[in-house]
């Protein structure tokens, strides 16, 4: 450990409690998708309070600011710090926001408070004096990719083109002038760490919109004269069903359809029915071909019941590409591990069946990420509990320092070497060209 790496561990414990404060206030006030306006103000307040310059409203509820570090050296590097301000509908959870059900059992304001920490730490003028490049600071909206009705209410409207906060922050052009980001996330699996250092594959998905429209009558009376949309959907699952013979399990296939709405009254044949799925796969291959499937069950039920059918395919996430434990993470994990955290190695080679829109960045840009614990329960689960608040909320932020100030200390020598090794999947046009291709 040197002495600037002590240097931002000390920062963040004299301002732990700060931190703290800051995550814990956020617990019992998510918000959802792109509707994360008062969270944004919170955010806000700390770029104002650090003078870190910022721009606010971009994708709607978004925040970026800026920190430029060092005078003389190259300052070209550009290290992206991301944190996600939505939380996830979860009304049975002790602390959901009770105006909205929505919950942050999904972790989310824990990477604010490692968004915060991180800026925290690095605004230090001895800290920025040490590094060459700039630390952009990104509160980023809807991670959770659900709701889709209000989502594509906005696209209608023009307010959005995506309906992913990373799709929407590549499509404006918002990561153009950044060579390569930093995320975190709380466990996936039931890991017991303080820290994994580095992020296993996970799944792409696409969202439909999927709405039979059939005919109402009398239920009781005269049935024979309606279409009955509910069965044509039952249909659907049921073909559906079948399909999953069909998907191979090194494929990591997962559809999970719900019903949001069934009918509109219980005596009258349901003539309008309305599901919300996701289809999710390893590859884009395999992605689209479960999708293909899916929509063929679907179609089989309006096929057979004589109704009519409408599914909309929204771009979702892509899926996160294997990646490397690089050095940055690497020694930021050791110090830590130097400072009692328990700091364990993802396996690559094991997969994630979530998805996050952090694969989206993956294809185009190197990513650096690493998960925490200090939890108990399921996530998005009712049962999800902080179990120790200062490891949980102060060890991912000491993570995420270390591995910025990492990347861009001796004239940003390990982010250049990043950069140089790296060969995207896919150039920003042709991810743009794959995302409109669902319009």
């Amino acid at each position: 450990m040197d002495d600037m790496q002590k240097r931002i561990l000390d920062i963040i414990d004299e301002h732990k409690q700060e931190i703290i404060d800051f995550v814990w206030d956020l617990y019992d006030k998510g918000e959802a998708g792109f509707r994360e306006f008062e969270t944004s103000k919170k955010v806000i307040s700390f770029f104002e309070k650090y003078n870190i310059p910022y721009k606010k409203e971009v994708a709607i509820t978004g925040v970026k600011g800026k920190l430029v570090c060092g005078d003389a050296g190259d300052r070209k590097v550009n290290v992206a710090v991301l944190g996600e301000l939505d939380g996830v509908a979860c009304k049975a959870h002790p602390y959901t926001n009770t105006q909205n059900g929505i919950s942050h059992t999904c972790g989310h304001n824990i990477q604010l408070g490692a968004l915060i920490g991180t800026l925290i730490a690095l605004s230090d003028p001895q800290v920025k004096q040490s590094l060459s490049g700039t630390v952009t600071f990104f509160a980023v909206p809807s991670e959770e990719f659900s709701d889709l009705d209000y989502k594509s209410e906005l696209i209608k409207q023009g307010k959005l083109r995506y309906g992913g906060g990373k799709s929407e922050l590549i499509g404006l052009g918002e990561f153009d002038d950044v060579d390569m980001a930093v995320t975190t996330h709380l466990h996936m699996t039931d890991e017991h760490s303080d820290v994994m250092v580095g992020f296993n594959t996970t799944n792409g998905f696409i969202s439909k919109l999927i709405t039979y429209s059939g005919k109402a009558s009398h239920a009781a009376i005269a049935p024979h004269k309606g279409i009955n949309a509910l069965s044509a959907a039952n249909i659907g699952f049921n073909a559906l069903s079948f399909q999953r013979e069909t998907f191979k399990d090194s494929d990591h296939v997962r559809v999970h359809p719900i019903i949001l709405k069934g009918g509109n009254v219980v005596n009258a044949v349901p003539d309008e029915v309305v599901l919300e799925t996701q289809v999710r796969a390893k590859t884009m291959s395999a992605l689209m071909d479960a999708s293909h499937k899916t929509n063929r069950a679907f179609e089989a039920g309006a096929h057979a019941m004589g109704a009519q059918l409408e599914i909309k395919d929204f771009a979702g996430y892509l899926p996160v590409l294997p990646l490397q434990v690089q050095k940055p993470l690497f020694d930021a994990g050791q110090v830590l591990k130097e400072n009692g955290a328990s700091v364990t190695l993802f396996d690559i080679h094991t997969h994630n069946p979530a998805s996050t829109d952090a694969g989206d960045l993956s294809h185009i840009m190197p990513l650096l990420g690493f998960t925490t614990g200090n939890f108990e329960g399921a996530l998005h689960s009712k049962e999800f509990a902080i179990t120790n608040k200062e490891k949980a909320y102060i060890i991912p932020a000491k993570m995420m320092a270390l591995t910025v100030y990492n990347l861009l200390k001796d004239n940003a020598k390990d982010a250049k070497e990043i950069l140089e090794d790296f060969y995207p999947a896919l150039t920003k046009q042709e991810y743009i060209d794959y995302m409109d291709s669902f319009k």
